[in-house]
C-alpha cells in the first residue's frame, strides 16, 4: 500500500511500508511541506521518496546515493560549506556514481569564469572530491579521481582573463620590518616582528590568548596549523621584551562592535580584520605592500635559508614545516637574482679570457 499523508504540527508527514520492496521497514518522517500546503503537494514529496526507496533496494545504494545526500554525510567547515551550496544547484540531484571527474573539472569555468585554475581547483575540485571520497569511506558509493588542472591550462586561462595567476611572492628582509613598525599600530608591529622571527601564519598569530605566552622561558605556545601539531616555540629576548610591554586587547567585530572576544596577544580577532590598516602602514611608510603572509612565513624561510644560510632542515623544523620539499618548493625565494647572474657570467667571461692560449686549445680537443 502507498506511503499514507497526515499532518503533525504545522508539517505534513507519512507514514507506512513500500509494498514494491519486500520486507519493507517502516517509515514514519517529515516530508519537509508546510501544513499550509496542499496535501496534493506532500503526496508527491513522499511518492518520490517511495521511488528513490525502491530504486535504491534494487539498485543499490552505491548506484543511487545523490551528490545532495553524500554532502549530508561530510562534516564540512566554513569555508567548504560555502563552495559546496554554489556546487548544488549543479550536482545535488545527480547520482554519485554518475558524476564524471570532467563534469567536475567543467563546474569550475561554470561556477568562476573570471577565475584562475587554482580558484576552481580549490572551490569546486576539492570539496566535491572531499564530499565523495569521504561517502565512499561510509560505503555508499564509488570514490573518484580528479585531476588537477595542467600548466598549459592554467596559462591559457590566465591568458583568457588577461590577469597572471601564481605572482611569486616577495618576502620580507630586516630593512622592510623595521621601515613597517615604525609607520604600523603597535599591535601589528609586534605581530609582523614574531610572525618574521618564528615563520608563524596570520592565522597562528591573531589566535593567540595571554595564555598561550610564557615568557619567563622565552616560549610561545604556537596553535596548531595546517595539520601540524600546537607546540612550544622559543622566542629572542627582543620579542620577550615586545610582548611583556604589550596589554592584550579585547577584538570587537560585527555590525557596531556588538561581538566582544576574549583578549587576544596582537589584540585581532582573526586575520581580515589586519590587512586594512597593515596597508596603510605600508603606504605611510613607502615601501612595497607585502601583505602578512609574504612578510612573515615567507620572509622568515628566505632570511634563514638563503640569507644567512642555515640548512633546509634547521629551517623546516624551525618553521615546523612536516614537507622540507613544500618549504623549499614554495617559501624559499631567491634573492638579488639579475645581479648574481650577472656578476656571474662576467666572473667566468673574465676567467676564460685570462687563460694562456694553449690552455685552452688543449681543452678544446678533449672536447
Amino acid at each position: 500500500m502507498p506511503l499514507k499523508i497526515y499532518q503533525r504540527g504545522d508539517k505534513w508527514w507519512f507514514k507506512g511500508r513500500i509494498a514494491r520492496v519486500p520486507f519493507s521497514r517502516y517509515y514514519r518522517q517529515s516530508t519537509g511541506v508546510s501544513a499550509t500546503c496542499s496535501e496534493e503537494e506532500a503526496r508527491t514529496i513522499a511518492s518520490i521518496f517511495e521511488q528513490k526507496e525502491i530504486k535504491r533496494h534494487y539498485a543499490g545504494e552505491e548506484l543511487t546515493l545523490t551528490f545532495s545526500e553524500a554532502v549530508l554525510l561530510y562534516r564540512a567547515g566554513a569555508q567548504f560549506a560555502g563552495d559546496l551550496l554554489a556546487i548544488l544547484p549543479h550536482l545535488g540531484e545527480i547520482p554519485v556514481a554518475k558524476i564524471t571527474p570532467q563534469q567536475v573539472r567543467n563546474l569550475g569555468e561554470i561556477l568562476y569564469p573570471d577565475n584562475s585554475t587554482d580558484s576552481w581547483q580549490r572551490h569546486v575540485i576539492t570539496p566535491v572530491r572531499a564530499v565523495i571520497n569521504n561517502a565512499h569511506d561510509l560505503g555508499k558509493c564509488p570514490s573518484i579521481r580528479i585531476k588537477a588542472f595542467s600548466t598549459a591550462e592554467r596559462l591559457k586561462q590566465d591568458k583568457r582573463r588577461k590577469k597572471q595567476s601564481r605572482i611569486e611572492k616577495t618576502p620580507a628582509d630586516w630593512p622592510w620590518i623595521h621601515a613597517f613598525r615604525k609607520h604600523a599600530n603597535r599591535y601589528q608591529a609586534a605581530m609582523a616582528l614574531f610572525m618574521f622571527e618564528t615563520g608563524a601564519r596570520i592565522s597562528q598569530a591573531t589566535s593567540m590568548v595571554p595564555a598561550d605566552l610564557d615568557l619567563q622561558n622565552a616560549r610561545v605556545w604556537m596553535p596548531e596549523a595546517k595539520g601540524v601539531a600546537s607546540q612550544w616555540v622559543p622566542i629572542s629576548m627582543e620579542m620577550v621584551v615586545e610582548l611583556a610591554n604589550l596589554p592584550p586587547r579585547r577584538p570587537r567585530k560585527g555590525p557596531h562592535n556588538t561581538t566582544r572576544y576574549p583578549p587576544r596577544v596582537f589584540g585581532y580577532a582573526g586575520k581580515d580584520g589586519v590587512y586594512k590598516a597593515w596597508k596603510t602602514a605600508c603606504k605611510k611608510a613607502g615601501i612595497e605592500p607585502i601583505m602578512p603572509h609574504a612578510a612573515g612565513r615567507h620572509g622568515f624561510a628566505t632570511e634563514m635559508l638563503v640569507r644567512q644560510g642555515l640548512d633546509a632542515a634547521t629551517v623546516a623544523r624551525g618553521g615546523r614545516w612536516a614537507d622540507l620539499s613544500l618549504m623549499q618548493k614554495t617559501y624559499v625565494h631567491a634573492g638579488d637574482t639579475t645581479d648574481k647572474i650577472q656578476t656571474a657570467l662576467r666572473t667566468g667571461r673574465v676567467q676564460s679570457q685570462s687563460l694562456p692560449n694553449a690552455k685552452k686549445l688543449k681543452n678544446q680537443k678533449k672536447s
